[in-house]
């Protein structure tokens, strides 16, 4: 049986990493899967083609990470949207339904076994920023109650450190305020974990992490997902195949 992520949340989860400045994954790895009109084929990028910049994305690494470390094939279920905001993934909203609907479609031959969010960029406004942790949990709830994802892990990353050379300095505040309260949904509620972004790079728009950068975010995700899949286990105890991965990568 395929082991499941869904993807979901707004640019920097679609991924704008510019290929050519990493290996590709995919190449020769039949365990890796993206869905594709409901069916799983060999993973190749873009993973999510949400838009025409899409490229590389974080889901890739973490893919090749489970995989290598379960010994089972894993595929991805692309659902994110760059520039979306909280609002525009509200239950019942288009955005919501439709991760519903790939998730039940992948379900049909998987079994979901995680959920990557990055999302918060769009919500670094006066007045959306205080509400994050309250919308984001209403979507998260509805999610784990309509695709019984109860006991399944969601791992959610930080903003990078360089949007705050991309947005003015009176949005400073509201990206501190949607980075802490990313940072601090693991503290408030169950199978949550957080992914650091700190030290990871950009792209040149100061917006968009780099395709290097994604590869370790994804890793970082991968890490997470291991903490609350069993609290006792530590990646750590199998060092090489993660430290194999992260010496293929020329990041940071």
């Amino acid at each position: 049986m395929i082991h499941s992520i869904l993807l979901i949340g707004q640019s920097n989860a679609g991924g704008r990493g510019f290929a050519a400045d990493v290996a590709p994954i995919e190449n020769g790895d039949e365990h890796l899967k993206v869905l594709r009109n409901g069916r799983w084929i060999p993973m190749y990028a873009p993973v999510n083609p949400d838009r025409k910049t899409s490229g590389v994305n974080l889901s890739e690494s973490f893919a090749e990470a489970y995989s290598k470390d379960k010994g089972v094939d894993v595929g991805i279920i692309p659902c994110a949207d760059g520039g979306t905001c909280l609002d525009q993934w509200a239950v019942g909203g288009l955005l919501f339904d439709h991760a519903c609907y790939m998730a039940e479609l992948a379900s049909r031959t998987s079994t979901i076994a995680a959920v990557l969010w990055h999302q918060g960029e769009s919500d670094t406004r006066e007045d959306r920023a205080p509400l994050y942790e309250e919308k984001v949990m209403k979507i998260f709830d509805a999610l784990r109650a309509r695709l019984g994802l109860h006991d399944v892990p969601f791992i959610v990353g930080g903003l990078g450190d360089f949007v705050y050379d991309f947005y003015p300095v009176e949005r400073h505040e509201y990206i501190k305020q949607v980075n802490n309260a990313l940072q601090n949904l693991p503290k408030k509620h169950k199978m949550i974990g957080f992914a650091s972004a700190k030290g990871l790079k950009s792209n040149p728009d100061n917006l968009h992490f780099s395709a290097p950068a994604l590869r370790e975010f994804g890793l970082r995700y991968y890490e997470e997902f291991l903490r609350l899949e069993d609290k006792n286990k530590v990646f750590e105890e199998k060092p090489d195949e993660l430290g194999a991965i992260r010496n293929e990568i020329e990041y940071l």
